[in-house]
This record gives C-alpha cells, structure tokens and sequence, in this order.
C-alpha cells in the first residue's frame, strides 16, 4: 500500500475576507514579554495577511481582541513584534483567552475557553517535537556513516512519519466535524492502492496510481468548504491540480473547469476566487491552444457572472472573445487575401532601387488557393530583433520540409513603399526564395483575422487549413509536422 505522508513543517499562509459569519468575538491576550507593545490582528488570503485591527498591551502585556462585527471562519494570525506569529482557528469559538512566552512560544502557549485551538496547538507542539527528532536522522542519511547506517535511518523516518499519520488521524477521527478535522484531513493526501496484477503477476496498467489518485484527488478536501480558502491549503490545492493532474487540452480542461466552478457555488467568495483563479491561469498559460480554455471561462462564466469587474473590462474582454473563437486549435483558419512578390522580382531588384520601391509588384491570391499538406503562416517584419533570428531557421526548416508537402507563407507587414525597400533588401541579403514571399501593402485586415498585434507570429494549418499549432517557434512547428507525417507512414 502506498501512503503519501503528511509533511512534518507546517508552512503558514492564509486566506479571508469580509463575509458575514456566526458572532461577535472577544479574545484576551497576555503576553508579559511585551508590555505597551503594538500587536497586529490579521486574516490570510491566498498567500498573503490582510491586516484587520492594530490593538496594544498594557503594562503588564494584556491586551484584549474584540468586535462587534463578525468574523468570517478561517485561520488567523496575532503578528508579535518579535516578527512570530501566534495562528488561531476561529469557527465556533469567538471568547477565549491566550498566554504566550515568547521564550518558546510553541510550547509554553496556554489557550482556555476554546477545545478547537487547544487540541491545534497539542498537534502544532507534536508536530514540533517530531520535527525535531527527524533532524539528526536526515543528518545521517545525508552524510551516512555506511550503507546500513543508512538504511536504517530511513527506516527510522518512515516511523516517525507513520506515527505522525496515525497521531493526525486520531485527531481527525475524534474531532469528526469540527473545523480543525477538516483543517487537518485536508492536508492529507488520498493512499493509493497497489495497481492489480495479472495471474503471472505481471502489473495490467502501469499507469493505474496515477489515474487511481487523479480521480480521487479531492477525496479529503472539501472544495466548498469556504473555510479552507482561509487556510494555507487551498490556493496550494487548487495549483498542484491544474499544473499536475489536468491534461493540457482544451475539451479535457472544459469538464474540469466545469466541476470547480460547480463545486465552488456554495459561497460567493469561494466562487468569486475560483472564477478569478481559473480565468487568470489560463489567460497566462504557456501551453499552446490556452486561449481556447481562457474564451470558454470568459464566455461561460466571467462575462455573465463577474457583477464585480469593472463593465468596461467585461466590453473588452467581449471583444477579445470574439477574436479569439475563430483561432482556436481544430477551427479553419480565416482565409486572407495577400500579393505574392516572386523570387525574379527581388532578384532584379538587387541592381535596381525603383523595383526595390515598387508596392505595386506582384499578384493578388487568396489563402485557400493554396494545396499543401501543411501550411505555414509567418508574419514578421523586417526591423523586427526576433524575427531576424527566427525567419533563417523557418527557411532553413522549410529546405528539408518542401518536398513532404510544406509550403510556407512568409508575411511581409511592413506596408507603403518603405516597408517595400526594407522587405526587399532583407530577402536579398537573406536568400529567402523558394517559399510565398507576400505582404498586402495597404490592406491590414489580415492582421484582424489572425489576431496579429505584433511580429514575429506563426501559424500551422494543416491541407484543410484547420490551425493545427499557433504562436509557436520553428522548431516546434517542424517537430508537429514530422510527428504528423510519422503517424500518416
């Protein structure tokens, strides 16, 4: 059985905000190492501390914490000057007290009138006391005396580990219900079941943890439970969700955004932070075909539910979609009209300025009047820094590629008679021939159509034109194209 244990150094770093809760609170301080010292009262918010009442200790370090207005449920903090922190769960009890030394302000921290922060405390204690013992033995694997040495103190590691899963376990079984059991089952990862074997006792499917522990990712953490969004947890649940377990394809993504925005649906504030989360992540995504998942979320959900942004953000973010629809991985691309300037016309114009200037060369075709099994869509200019790098390797990509069905489009969008000058001597200088040289000198509607707000842009469409890559290198384009051909053969 494989058992993902619970880590031993409890990291800080929480969420809350202003969301109507149960009551008033009144919680006494006494802290006698600081006397007539300014203390800050905070809530967590995703990985940072919202500051909520600054309050100060008399002479004697007593200072009481109190309001008649409510507390959402979560986890805070009281910031000492010291820079510590003393870290309270606050859910149903709202009047206790605290004395702390800061000494040890682990374990000499006394709490009365709250079962829910002593029993946190007893757990933040233990967890130190093993932490503690783990210390020398992680010494001795790091610099074993010998292979036995260890070996057995790994060993040892696992042991503690495993009593400080069953230490954690009691507790959650004995706080059954309590903020503190769901706090703390949280952060305890699902165990995941040897994968079934066969009679020979050969594995069936090698990748059946993984799938095992995807489907049951959420098993211990309640995803509607607005109180974990004020914790260290859930932002870091959330993140390892999307970056490990979600395949990057859009129409696998689309169910899973689904299931998070459902799930998110029992608090305002939970969905106002997943919505924002989702639509943030996949509007910076770094994987190609994003902007599918960043329009679906806009569409769906953002435009008609996100009452909190500003209306002229939700006009814009209208328009994007629209521009986004039609480019999306799988879609034909738009087809363009362009003017193709031939190889024998750069070349004359090499000895001959007025031919260099002319931006009337060439002839008008359309995008769609092109038969290739691949089609590669370039736009650059000639002043451009990075497409100066890019546009050889594109050529040089399309020499090996061109006789497998490749034909590339190299998109001049510099326009006017200088554009015309500048492209020319490029292409000359360059040797760029054999491929389409085209540009549209006073028609810039093609950059609208493919979303073209600056240089340096490829498209990859296959024989029906569908986009089967966008914005990518070279490289890429060229390895998409082998593979494609590859699974053809």
């Amino acid at each position: 059985m494989k058992k993902i244990f619970f880590n031993l150094i409890l990291v800080f770093s929480l969420l809350s905000t202003s969301i109507p809760a149960i009551s008033q609170y009144n919680i006494d301080i006494l802290i006698p190492n600081f006397p007539n010292e300014k203390l800050l009262f905070g809530h967590y918010f995703n990985e940072s501390i919202m500051i909520q009442d600054t309050f100060f200790t008399n002479d004697l370090g007593k200072a009481v914490i109190s309001g008649e207005k409510n507390l959402p449920s979560g986890m805070y903090t009281i910031y000492l000057p010291n820079q510590s922190r003393l870290d309270l769960l606050i859910d149903e009890d709202r009047e206790f007290s605290i004395k702390a030394d800061t000494t040890d302000l682990l374990n000499l921290t006394e709490i009365n009138g709250s079962d829910e922060n002593i029993k946190f405390y007893e757990y933040l204690t233990y967890l130190g006391t093993k932490r503690n013992e783990t210390l020398p033995v992680q010494q001795r694997i790091q610099k074993p005396v010998s292979i036995e040495d260890s070996i057995k103190a790994r060993e040892e590691i696992i042991k503690i580990n495993d009593k400080v899963n069953n230490y954690v376990e009691n507790i959650i079984e004995e706080e059954r219900g309590s903020f503190l059991s769901i706090f703390l089952l949280s952060m305890k990862e699902v165990e995941v079941p040897d994968p079934p074997k066969d009679e020979n006792g050969e594995i069936i499917n090698k990748n059946f943890q993984a799938i095992y522990f995807k489907q049951h990712y959420f098993d211990n953490f309640k995803l509607g439970d607005v109180r974990l969004l004020r914790t260290p947890v859930y932002e870091r649940k959330i993140t390892a969700y999307l970056e490990r377990w979600i395949y990057p394809q859009p129409d696998s993504i689309y169910k899973e955004v689904d299931m998070l925005i459902e799930e998110s649906r029992t608090d305002t504030l939970l969905f106002k932070y997943m919505l924002t989360t989702l639509f943030n992540y996949y509007a910076k995504s770094k994987y190609v075909g994003m902007d599918a998942v960043y329009a679906y979320i806009a569409e769906k959900y953002y435009i008609p539910e996100a009452n909190w942004s500003d209306p002229e953000f939700i006009e814009k973010l209208k328009e994007r979609v629209e521009k986004i629809n039609p480019l999306v991985i799988g879609k034909k691309g738009p087809d363009i009209q362009l003017r193709r300037v031939s190889d024998e016309h750069f070349m004359m114009a090499e000895s001959d300025t007025t031919l260099k200037r002319d931006p009337h060369a060439g002839y008008f075709f359309n995008l769609y009047d092109i038969s290739a099994k691949f089609t590669i869509l370039y736009f650059w200019e000639a002043d451009c820094g990075h497409c100066k790098t890019t546009i050889p390797l594109l050529h040089e990509m399309y020499q090996k590629l061109n006789d497998k069905g490749v034909e590339i489009v190299s998109v001049s969008m510099l326009g006017g008679i200088d554009g015309k000058e500048k492209w020319a001597d490029f292409i000359i200088k360059n040797g760029l021939y054999g491929w389409i040289n085209a540009w549209n000198p006073y028609d810039y509607s093609y950059k609208d159509a493919y979303d073209v707000s600056s240089s340096n842009i490829l498209y990859l469409l296959d024989e029906d034109k569908k986009i089967i890559a966008k914005k990518i290198a070279p490289e890429q384009a060229e390895e998409i194209i082998n593979k494609e051909l590859n699974i053809e053969q």
